[in-house]
C-alpha cells in the first residue's frame, strides 16, 4: 500500500526563506499546486481556510491576518504532534508568531518555517506508520 502522505521532507528552511523574498507569493503558489492545503486539512481534520484568503486578508492588515492564521495552524500542527505521541521541538503559535516578528531581521520566518515544516513532515510520518499498522 502507498503512504498517504508522500512529502514527509519537506525543505522548510528554504521554503521560508524563499517565501519571505517574494512577499508571501510563493506560498500563494506552493500551498494549492504542492497539494500542501489539502494535506493540513488531512492532517488536521477539517478544512482550514484557504491560503490565498489568508493571503488577500492580510494585505490591508500589512499581511499580520495572513501571520495569525500560519501561527493558529501551527499550534494545530503542535497539538496534533502531541496527541500522536511525537518528540519536540515542535512548531507553535508563538514560535511561528514570534520568528516572524521578533527575528524578522534575523532570517525568523526562514527558522519559523523550518519549525512549521518539521512537525508536519513527523506527523505526516506517524500517520504513514498508523496506516500500515492498520493494514
Amino acid at each position: 500500500m502507498a503512504p498517504r502522505f508522500r512529502h514527509t521532507n519537506r525543505p522548510g528552511f528554504w521554503i521560508g526563506f524563499i517565501d519571505f523574498f517574494t512577499a508571501g507569493i510563493f506560498l500563494l503558489l506552493y500551498m494549492p499546486l504542492s497539494g500542501l492545503q489539502d494535506e493540513l486539512d488531512e492532517v488536521l481534520g477539517r478544512r482550514t481556510q484557504r491560503y490565498w484568503v489568508a493571503y488577500l486578508l492580510g494585505i490591508p492588515t500589512l499581511f499580520l491576518y495572513t501571520l495569525v492564521w500560519m501561527a493558529r495552524i501551527a499550534e494545530e500542527l503542535k497539538e496534533k504532534a502531541i496527541e500522536l505521541g511525537i518528540d519536540g521541538p515542535y512548531t507553535s503559535w508563538w514560535h511561528m508568531f514570534g520568528w516572524n516578528v521578533f527575528g524578522l531581521l534575523l532570517f525568523g520566518p526562514a527558522v519559523a518555517t523550518y519549525r512549521f515544516f518539521g512537525t508536519l513532515n513527523r506527523i505526516e510520518i506517524a500517520l504513514n506508520r498508523q496506516d500500515e499498522a492498520a493494514s
